[in-house]
C-alpha cells in the first residue's frame, strides 16, 4: 500500500453493511467515504474523486445499474458492485453497464481486499502506456510481441484463441462477459453466439492449463463470462 491511503467511496443504504465496510477498509489502510443514496454517491464521486467505488445495486432513489451508466459518462474510476442480487442477469447487466467487478453478499473481507487491489492496479496503468505483459505461475503472455509461453516454451494459438486470451489479459482479474468476448473475437454480429466462447475456451485450457477440467488461470464465472487469474 502506498503512503497515501486510497480513497474508497461506499454507496450503500444499509447501515450495518456500511459500518462493516468502513471498519474493514480503515483497518486495512483505506480511506472510506460513505453515501446512502445514488444522488449523494454522484456528488461524492464528483467532489472526492475516489480511487475505487463500492456500489450496492438496491439504492432507494435509483438503481445501481443506472447509477453506473451515469458515472461512466464521465468517470473511469473502478466500480465494484457489492449486492445481494446473485442472479446471472443482474451480474451481466451491471458488467455491461460498466462495472469492473461484482461481489455477491455475503462475502469475505479477504476477497473484497483482493478485488480492490486488482482494481487499483488496473487504474494505475497509464493511458497509452503500452501493451501489458501478463505473468502468473508458468504462464506468460506478451501482448506487444504477440507471444504466449508456458513453462518458457512458446505456445501456438489460433487467431481466435489469441484474441480471446488477449482480451482476458487486458482485463486480468476482472470478469469479462460472454458478450464482450464475442464482440472482441468475432465482431458485433456474433454477440449472441455464446457457444463459440465455450468451445474456444476449452481449446485454450487444453493448451495453457495442466488440467483443463480444473483450470488455474482461465476461470469460469458461471453464466456470466470468464476471469483470468490476476497474478
Amino acid at each position: 500500500m502506498s503512503d497515501v491511503a486510497p480513497t474508497v467511496l461506499v454507496i450503500e443504504d444499509e447501515p450495518q453493511m456500511r459500518r462493516f465496510l468502513k471498519a474493514s477498509l480503515e483497518a486495512n489502510d483505506y480511506h472510506c467515504v460513505e453515501a446512502v443514496t445514488a444522488r449523494e454517491g454522484l456528488a461524492q464521486a464528483t467532489g472526492r474523486n475516489p480511487d475505487v467505488i463500492l456500489l450496492d445495486l438496491g439504492l432507494p432513489d435509483l438503481d445501481g445499474v443506472e447509477l453506473t451508466r451515469r458515472l461512466r459518462e464521465w468517470s473511469r474510476t473502478p466500480i465494484i458492485v457489492i449486492s445481494a442480487r446473485g442472479r446471472e442477469q443482474d451480474k451481466i447487466a451491471a458488467l455491461d453497464a460498466g462495472v469492473d467487478d461484482y461481489l455477491t453478499k455475503p462475502f469475505g473481507i479477504g476477497e473484497l481486499l483482493a478485488r480492490l487491489r486488482v482494481a487499483l492496479r488496473h487504474a494505475a496503468r497509464p493511458e497509452g502506456g503500452g501493451e501489458p505483459v501478463y505473468a502468473a505461475g508458468d504462464l506468460k503472455v506478451d501482448l506487444a510481441a504477440r507471444l504466449v509461453f508456458r513453462r518458457g516454451v512458446e505456445v501456438h494459438l489460433t487467431p481466435i484463441e489469441y484474441k480471446l486470451l488477449a482480451t482476458l489479459v487486458r482485463h486480468a482479474g476482472k470478469v469479462v462477459t460472454h458478450r464482450q468476448l464475442l464482440k472482441e473475437a468475432w465482431g458485433p454480429n456474433a454477440v449472441e453466439q455464446t457457444h463459440y466462447v465455450r468451445v474456444y475456451m476449452t481449446q485454450l485450457r487444453h493448451k495453457l492449463e495442466d488440467d483443463a477440467s480444473r483450470p488455474r488461470y482461465l476461470l469460469t464465472e458461471s453464466g456470466v463470462g470468464y476471469r483470468l487469474k490476476a497474478e
